[in-house]
């Protein structure tokens, strides 16, 4: 059997699904792209998916919901300067997407008659960094059940105090088709699966919450005996060792943060202020700051989708960009930002391969994919031991951030205090309150255990939510403010 090369193989699956059943062909792509056009613009482009997604819950030992949908559809998009014209539909045809096209050109003021040259189609460069499987074909609905059932069993067997489990399992094929006014066209095959658990543990009469799981962009056989076992571990074990937290103490102090999911707050606090479109317009405290220092010596930070079968990355973005690996804080040094096509444009340099959107129904913004700063040369003991007296955060639920003036608070859902070196006992209600760019300056130890999280970021921007990674190693900042109960 001759197998095709894998960009090739994607375009032919969008095309069969996109393009084929609806009578349409590269040829209507054009004359729509030509509609556009008519009128002056600086970018326009055609953006058709199809996803198909399955999900499964289990609670009190019982599988009381599954889900099933298809969604199709296009979005159509025409840019002049910095305004920017959309219209979607549901209905893949001929005569919507002509309607659609001379809807959005009328976003050019100049209005002008005469056509641009169509550009010589071009197929776009890209990653090949997970096989295009659909993952809910992996496992019969039976198996999927029984997985969850796992779940259900191991959690309970691992600590008699597990009063709950609840469980949940998601899969999803996400196809794309990017045509370009400029003669790009990009396709791409998305697998995403997730795995999650959670627990609630009880020991007189206090209950105590934990949660586990991941996922990436693979199948569902990803989720063997032994990597279920490991998010279950995790789950059980932020319960269990919440039931003897104590009241978080407060003011002034040097914070550990672990490896990993902690990740969060880089994500939160630095990497939305380093997103292109925050910068152009100078709300962000990174604005204008190129090739400063934003950060302590040491400190790495990089935006990279390259990184395979990861949650986060892409082969190309959504508009056709493939991804990239991209230093955004060198050293200290602030190197970039993350780009989409227009941000880019009107800065004057190039995209970074950070175009997402959530469906065809929205339209294209930077986004991060996986954010993570590098290792550094401490053991995470040491950086443990060299506490005196302040907080070891391991883990982080929700948080905030206020983009101009980079000022964050997150909540620590697994932390404990530490004096002279030693972890002495949990404490429960830390609250984490800074500013981002001072943050990173107060970076003192860099632990050498990088580590990314294990699959299960979502970010929301402006309404729109994509799948995202992040990381980092453990990680010493001197003189953080922490909110506390005691």
């Amino acid at each position: 059997m001759i197998s095709r090369e894998p960009t090739i193989e994607r375009l032919a699956t969008a095309k069969a699904l996109l393009l084929t059943p609806f009578g349409l062909d590269e040829t209507h792509l054009a004359r729509a792209l030509n509609e556009i056009k008519a009128h002056k613009v600086d970018e326009a482009d055609l953006y058709f998916q199809y996803t198909r997604s399955e999900g499964w819950s289990l609670e009190e030992g019982i599988v009381k919901t599954g889900s099933f949908s298809i969604d199709q559809g296009v979005g159509v998009r025409a840019v002049s300067g910095e305004k920017t014209a959309f219209a979607y539909s549901d209905d893949i045809s001929e005569a919507s997407l002509l309607d659609a096209a001379r809807t959005v050109r009328t976003i050019s003021a100049a209005a002008k008659s005469a056509r641009i040259k169509t550009a010589k189609q071009k197929l776009a460069g890209a990653r090949s960094l997970y096989t295009a499987v659909d993952p809910i074909s992996t496992l019969d609905s039976q198996t999927k059940v029984d997985l969850l059932g796992k779940v259900e069993r191991m959690a309970r067997a691992k600590d008699p105090r597990v009063a709950q489990v609840m469980a949940g399992l998601a899969a999803e094929y996400d196809v794309v088709l990017v045509a370009r006014a400029d003669g790009t066209l990009a396709a791409d095959v998305r697998p995403l699966v997730r795995l999650s658990v959670t627990v609630i543990a009880e020991q007189k009469g206090r209950r105590e919450v934990g949660s586990g799981g991941g996922g990436g962009r693979f199948g569902l056989a990803y989720f063997s005996d032994a990597q279920i076992q490991e998010y279950v571990d995790q789950a059980v074990h932020a319960a269990v060792t919440n039931l003897d937290a104590r009241p978080a103490p407060a003011g002034e102090m040097t914070v550990v943060l672990g490896s990993g999911w902690p990740g969060i707050l880089l994500h939160e606090a630095i990497g939305h202020g380093l997103e292109g479109d925050f910068n152009r317009k100078g709300s962000s405290a990174f604005s204008g700051r190129i090739g400063q220092r934003v950060a302590a010596k040491g400190v790495t930070v990089l935006d990279d989708g390259t990184i395979a079968d990861r949650r986060g990355s892409l082969n190309v973005d959504d508009e056709g960009n493939a991804s990239q690996r991209n230093v955004l804080i060198e050293d200290g040094i602030l190197k970039g930002y993350i780009q989409d096509s227009m941000n880019a444009r009107l800065m004057g340099v190039a995209p970074t391969g950070n175009g997402r959107r959530e469906s065809y129904a929205h339209i294209p913004m930077p986004r991060m994919t996986n954010t993570y700063m590098l290792g550094g040369d401490k053991a995470p003991e040491e950086i443990v031991k060299s506490i005196k007296k302040g907080l070891y955060a391991t883990n982080f639920g929700g948080g905030q951030v206020d983009i101009t003036s980079g000022k964050f608070v997150f909540s620590a859902s697994e932390a404990y205090w530490v004096e002279n070196g030693k972890i002495l006992y949990p404490v429960k209600g830390a609250t984490i309150v800074g500013s981002g760019p001072e943050c990173l300056k107060r970076v003192s130890m860099i632990g050498n255990d990088m580590k990314l999280d294990s699959g299960v970021g979502t970010c929301g921007k402006e309404g729109q939510s994509v799948p995202v990674g992040v990381g980092q190693p453990t990680l010493r900042i001197d003189g953080l403010t922490v909110g506390g109960t005691a």
